[in-house]
């Protein structure tokens, strides 16, 4: 009988790490409260449409992660988006070239989803002990993972809140793709979603300071005036918004690392018929700063070491 492993998150690190144990014939079980996988790539259903509420892009550095990214491309299920974000802050407005950023024309969260062709999406893990797995994987943010394992498992990372609001218009007002938005006590950026979809629809998505996201966790829905406002303020638009739609973000961006290391691995001990414990996401990122490749590698590796381990 082969190994069994749960993984409990099914985002992007949760889905290379079952990508990586299944494809070693490893049984994987992924559990998740979502009703759909994705995580922190969601791309939900707003006005008709998939809008990229969670990370706004991804780059590629790693050879292994542009390997896969080469392997979407060919299929059309990622693509190039842009190489130019401009920037607006106290010195005024800027527009600088940087590394390529990623999309996917039906959303981020459809790249998650092609990693998960052979684990079935479950239910929500409460307790731990109820699994009685070879192994199980805490795919998922710091706080989140610290809910199920004792205080002092490891040393927590702590992360900050976001909400992102989609903003629906009458027409377009704006000729950038996305925009970093410096020094604001409302906004930190904000992406054109129908340039990052390909689609053209007039629909940006803003991501707020974690200082107003703080205030609003509660309520998500009543940041989105205060946000349309910003952004008017900000793009100088004429027409208003038709619609807005907020998503809260409780545990959106660590606020720190794990230093060198890719991800977490505990020998037994804590619960009780758990062999290994696993833990992975975009804060074990020895590369440097998180973002979607760091947790993608976080995943995959800790499925390495899990499938040399238990095969």
């Amino acid at each position: 009988m082969s190994a069994r492993v749960a993984i409990v998150g099914a985002g992007i690190s949760g889905a290379a790490c079952a990508n990586v144990l299944a494809a070693s014939g490893i049984s994987v079980g992924v559990l998740d409260r979502g009703r759909a996988p994705g995580g922190r790539m969601a791309s939900p259903t707003v006005h008709g449409r998939r809008v990229d509420l969670g990370a706004a892009y991804f780059t590629v550095k790693d050879p292994d992660f542009a390997g896969l990214v080469d392997a979407w491309a060919q299929r059309g299920l990622a693509r190039e988006w842009t190489d130019t974000f401009d920037a607006y802050g106290l010195d005024g407005h800027s527009a600088k070239s940087g590394p390529a950023r990623w999309a996917a024309s039906d959303g981020l969260r459809s790249l998650v989803r092609d990693l998960l062709p052979a684990a079935e999406l479950s239910h929500e893990v409460v307790d731990l002990a109820d699994l009685d797995h070879d192994a199980v994987v805490l795919a998922m943010p710091d706080p989140q993972a610290a809910r199920m394992l004792p205080a002092d498992a490891i040393e927590w990372v702590t992360y900050e809140p976001v909400i992102a609001v989609a903003l629906g218009y009458e027409r377009r007002e704006w000729s950038f793709d996305a925009a970093f938005v410096n020094d604001d006590p409302d906004l930190t950026l904000i992406a054109d979603d129908g340039s990052r979809r390909g689609d053209g629809a007039a629909v940006l998505v803003a991501h707020t300071t974690s200082e107003l996201a703080s205030q609003h966790l509660a309520d998500p829905s009543g940041v989105g005036q205060t946000v349309a406002d910003a952004v008017t303020r900000l793009l100088g638009l004429v027409v208003p918004s038709q619609w807005t739609y907020a998503h809260r973000w409780t545990f959106a961006k660590p606020a720190g690392t794990h230093g060198g290391a890719p991800y977490g691995l505990v020998d037994g001990g804590l619960i009780e018929g758990n062999r290994l414990i696993g833990l992975c996401n975009d804060s074990w990122c020895p590369e440097g700063s998180p973002r979607v490749e760091s947790a993608w590698l976080s995943g995959r590796r800790l499925g390495i070491e899990l499938a040399n381990r238990l095969t």
